[in-house]
């Protein structure tokens, strides 16, 4: 079993004041044709919170929490779009010593975005870096593991006790996700491995999201409330498609079937409550709420909570002693059958995902496949 020299935490990156709102977002939005009215109105979300995006305090927070918990590492933090960036930690990794990295990232699931960007901003940093670089692993999805699972359904609980007593017992569970593009979602997971979900809009990302909602509304009040998957945060242009529906839309349905007499919102797609969580939810989807008459709750993510911090060490452990890899459910790696997923829990403690997992062209789903399957 491999022995580490340090514990790198990878994250998306956020704002740290208004001054770094507008080059944020110009990291975030770079090659995608995004507008430039467009970013000015995402920006206005930050400014409105005094510029600071909560992520960066969420980081900290959950490296002080991992420390607490009992791993004895030493800890790093990484980020994709904003300070510190991942490649001037990989450099101080390096300059520090190190040779062995196990890297945990805030995204549980499998796709391109979630997963598979990752080990690709890992290689590009190393690349930076050179031959002085340390090795990195990263650590696998954790959609289904106790430690993500349980500390949500707590949080359903909570949300549920706050609504009006009499709309509790008709509540219903919107489980919301990141929207990505369609195209995306069908090339998450291996084929050579096993763990794609073919034929299935939104493919193996869509089908983790499901399980680990079915997990969670299980082990809220006995499993007795209806639940529902939807989307959230897109930002693509209408000519592409994305996963759907929108939580606002869906919002919209519910009030006017008359199918449920309150809503708990529940973030399953995301670690902590971060910007798009923050804003998306409890602000727009919050308004869309109360202007159909809907009484409305928001379940919180689990990332700063002690159980998900010691989660990590125990998905440390697998790595590290060989410790059981822990998983909820039957949710299985290969097979659909009939609508439903089948066999072993989806748990691996290999060393690295397969060259071909959630490899992802953007504007060429249709020849995703061969062009990036060995």
């Amino acid at each position: 079993m491999p022995a580490y020299d340090a514990f790198l935490l990878l994250s998306f990156g956020g704002p740290e004041g208004p001054d770094d709102v507008m080059p944020f977002l110009e990291n975030v939005t770079r090659g995608r044709g995004i507008p430039a009215e467009r970013l000015a109105e995402v920006a206005e979300h930050y400014y409105a919170v005094g510029g600071a995006s909560p992520i960066n305090a969420q980081c900290r927070e959950l490296l002080a929490a991992i420390a607490a918990a009992g791993l004895d590492l030493p800890m790093y933090w990484g980020n994709r779009n904003w300070q510190p960036f991942l490649t001037d930690t990989v450099a101080k990794l390096a300059n520090d010593g190190a040779e062995r990295v196990i890297a945990f990232a805030t995204s549980a699931y499998s796709s391109y975005s979630a997963c598979r960007q990752y080990l690709d901003d890992i290689d590009k940093a190393v690349a930076a870096v050179g031959p002085r670089a340390p090795r990195i692993d990263k650590i696998r999805p954790y959609f289904n593991h106790p430690g993500f699972i349980e500390p949500f359904a707590a949080s359903v609980e909570d949300a549920l006790a706050s609504l009006p007593p009499q709309a509790q017992g008709g509540a219903r569970l919107v489980f919301t996700a990141h929207s990505v593009p369609v195209g995306m979602a069908a090339t998450s997971g291996s084929p050579t491995a096993g763990t794609a979900v073919e034929g299935v809009v939104g493919g193996r990302y869509a089908a983790e999201l499901g399980e680990a909602a079915r997990l969670i509304a299980e082990r809220t009040r006995g499993g007795s409330l209806p639940f529902d998957l939807v989307y959230q945060s897109r930002s693509g242009p209408p000519s592409v498609p994305w996963l759907e529906p929108d939580v606002n839309d869906h919002l919209a349905s519910l009030a006017k079937e008359g199918a449920a007499s309150a809503v708990v919102v529940v973030p399953v797609g995301f670690v902590s409550d971060h910007m798009e969580v923050a804003h998306d939810l409890d602000t727009e989807a919050a308004h869309t709420a109360d202007s159909l008459g809907l009484p409305f709750a928001r379940a919180k993510a689990p990332g700063s909570t002690p159980r998900f911090a010691s989660m990590v060490c125990e998905l440390v452990a697998e790595r590290v002693s060989g410790a059981p890899a822990l998983a909820l459910g039957d949710f299985g790696p290969s097979a659909f059958v009939s609508g439903a997923f089948a066999g072993g829990a989806f748990a691996s403690a290999a060393d690295a995902c397969p060259a071909d997992c959630c490899r992802y062209t953007q504007g060429r789903p249709a020849r995703q496949r061969a062009e990036n399957t060995p």
